[in-house]
């Protein structure tokens, strides 16, 4: 049986759970849970994609509040905590002092100009890159920083749902 066969299979409750922890938003859970059953991996994917750009702002909020600062070791041992360490581990292991607060200090300043924490897809980048990134969103307007916030998390959700497609 594939993945995407016991995917399709596991009981809502089950499943939605699962989904919870690749994205904290119960719109997208229950969207990605109502689409099946589904054809093959892909598929699953795409709808995943859809479904996390489809969320409201409220939902996308929802979901960042799983997340914490870039540079900040997520606590607990919960999944979601435990791939947030392994998404930030790059970051974590190129950091020197001086990089590391200005890191702190941009995550600061753009919590104060848009309300909410930083989020960027951090898998496979150094901290001079998610600095540069921190800095360089931090010019966007509300419009373009939201579409940026919610493509971050999209992308976010997709590697989470690969590891739970992968662990099945």
């Amino acid at each position: 049986m594939s993945a995407v066969e016991i995917f399709n299979a596991l009981p809502a409750e089950r499943l939605e759970e699962d989904l919870l922890a690749c994205l904290a938003a119960p719109a997208w859970a229950t969207g990605v849970t109502a689409g099946r059953p589904y054809p093959d991996r892909p598929a699953l994917l795409a709808a995943a994609g859809a479904a996390a750009d489809a969320l409201s702002w409220e939902d996308v909020l929802r979901g960042l509040s799983a997340h914490p600062r870039i540079g900040e070791r997520a606590a607990g041992q919960s999944r979601e905590a435990s791939w947030s360490r392994a998404e930030q581990s790059a970051a974590a292991s190129s950091s020197d002092e001086q990089t590391g607060r200005a890191l702190v200090e941009a995550n600061r300043k753009y919590e104060e100009r848009f309300g909410h924490v930083f989020l960027i897809f951090a898998s496979g980048r150094g901290q001079a890159e998610i600095l540069a990134a921190a800095h360089e969103r931090l010019g966007n307007d509300d419009a373009t920083e939201r579409a940026v916030v919610t493509g971050e998390l999209r992308k976010i959700a997709l590697l989470r749902l690969e590891r739970v497609l992968d662990a099945l």
